[in-house]
């Protein structure tokens, strides 16, 4: 119980610090809605004569799936900063374990992410996404998977990095390649053979293809990979990034 006290304390701090941060709230709902709105809707009108789906509707699904994994991905660069505030130093002597610990921050920046998941499927309903109930209702469960193991990856980017001006100098280079190569907003059934490894190397990619497997229907060719292959390689990924990054972050910690 110590242990999932402390997941649920740490995931709260961080809850409570986005309603306090208002350039924050402002620039999470902003973005995936310009993105959506301008670029899904021009993509359509330029292009969508020549593909068969809509994509507008590809690229609200992409959008959806990246906001959300990024949004936690980033959200966890606030562990480098409680380590500049000696904060990180105090939760570490704590008697839990520091996966307890790591993950608490990941589950505090998922909820971080669903205010702007809920804001985005509103968007789409007004934009005329095709939307039913139980896909709505499907699509929360993906979401918080999603959401998850965004922030898994970020703690395996952050636990090679010392301080909050490197994350912000390399997490862009890390985060806008993926863009293209998961399919957020192209689709990329047909790559160049090196554009195809480095777009199976992209974790991004799954969490994109998860959320289309969610909306599209089953057959509609607009997915990479089924449903359960997708959720397997998230797991084991998952698992991965934990591992490596918890254990990065708590050496990085003793060498202070």
């Amino acid at each position: 119980m110590s242990e999932v006290s402390a997941i649920l304390t740490l995931a709260h701090r961080d809850f409570i610090k986005l309603l306090r941060d208002r350039a924050r709230i402002v620039s999470d709902f902003a973005f995936p809605l310009i993105f959506i709105g301008i670029l899904g809707t021009s993509l359509q009108a330029g292009f969508g004569g020549a593909t068969s789906f809509n994509l507008l509707h590809f690229v609200f699904t992409g959008v959806l799936a990246q906001t959300i994994w990024q949004s936690t991905a980033l959200g966890v660069i606030s562990l480098l900063m409680d380590r500049e505030q000696d904060f990180s130093q105090e939760i570490f002597v704590s008697p839990i374990s520091r996966y307890s610990i790591i993950f608490g921050k990941i589950l505090g920046e998922s909820l971080v992410a669903f205010p702007q998941f809920i804001a985005i499927l509103l968007f789409g309903l007004i934009i005329g996404v095709p939307f039913t109930i139980e896909k709505i209702v499907a699509l929360v469960p993906a979401a918080l998977i999603i959401a998850v193991y965004g922030g898994a990856f970020g703690v395996l980017v952050l636990s090679r990095l010392d301080n909050q001006r490197q994350a912000n100098q390399i997490f862009p280079f890390v985060m806008l390649p993926q863009f293209f190569l998961a399919g957020v907003f192209n689709p990329v059934m047909n790559l160049p053979l090196p554009l195809e490894i480095l777009s199976k190397l992209s974790p991004m990619r799954y969490a994109v293809d998860v959320m289309r497997d969610i909306f599209y229907p089953s057959g509609s060719g607009v997915a990479l990979a089924d449903l359960s292959t997708n959720l397997a390689i998230i797991g084991v990924e998952f698992v991965l990034f934990m591992l490596i990054g918890t254990a990065g972050f708590v050496r990085a910690e003793r060498n202070r």
